[in-house]
C-alpha cells in the first residue's frame, strides 16, 4: 500500500508538487522541504526493515530471552517471539503508511499540521505491543503452564505448524498494507 500510495502521489492524475515538506516540527508545522522525490525513501525504509525483521524471524533458535530456556518452554518462548515480531511489523507498515498519507495530504490540501501526538502513540504501541509479550514470556517460561500449552502447540500440532499457519493471517495483512 505505500508503494502505491507514493508511485499515485508522484505519477497519478495529479502529481505532487516538486517542493514539498519533508520535515515536521515538534509543534507539527513543516520546518524541512525537498524534492517530491524523497518520498519514495519511505517505502524504502520501511519494506527494508520489514524484510530484515522478516529474515530476523527465520532464526528463532537464536534469540535471546530474559528467562531460563528449557526444553520444556522452548517452543512456547519461540511462538511467543515469533508473534511479537509480526506485531512489529504491522506497525512499522501501519506507522510509515500513515506519515506517507499525512504528508501527501498537507501537500494536496496546501496545509497541513502533523499531530505531535501521533509519533507517540505508534511508540506506545510499540513499547506496549513489546511489554505484553515480555510478560507473557515471563509467564510462559514458568514450569507446568498448561494455559500457554495452547499457544505452543493446539490440537496436536508442533509450534513451527502453528506459527507458520497462525500468524500468516497477519504476516498477510502486513505485506497487502506495505505493497
Amino acid at each position: 500500500m505505500i508503494v502505491w500510495i507514493t508511485w499515485q502521489a508522484l505519477n497519478g492524475p495529479d502529481p505532487l508538487p516538486h517542493r514539498i515538506p519533508t520535515h515536521f516540527e515538534a509543534a507539527g508545522n513543516p520546518n524541512g522541504w525537498g524534492p517530491a522525490s524523497t518520498l519514495l525513501l519511505l517505502p524504502v525504509i520501511a519494506v527494508g526493515l520489514y524484510l530484515l525483521i522478516s529474515f530476523v524471524s527465520q532464526f528463532p533458535a537464536v534469540f535471546k530471552y530474559p528467562v531460563r530456556v528449557t526444553e520444556e518452554n522452548r517452543e512456547r518462548l519461540q511462538a511467543l517471539t515469533l508473534q511479537m515480531l509480526v506485531w512489529f511489523k504491522v506497525e512499522l507498515v501501519c506507522l510509515f503508511a500513515w506519515i506517507q498519507w499525512f504528508i501527501i495530504q498537507s501537500v494536496r490540501q496546501g496545509h497541513g499540521r502533523f499531530s505531535a501526538a501521533a509519533v507517540p502513540l505508534f511508540l506506545a504501541a510499540v513499547v506496549g505491543t513489546a511489554a505484553w509479550h515480555i510478560m507473557a514470556i515471563f509467564r510462559a517460561a514458568q514450569p507446568g503452564q498448561d494455559r500457554w500449552s495452547s499457544l505452543a502447540a493446539p490440537g496436536g500440532q508442533s509450534c513451527r505448524q502453528k506459527i507458520q499457519r497462525l500468524p500468516s493471517t497477519i504476516r498477510m495483512a502486513a505485506m497487502v498494507t506495505a505493497w
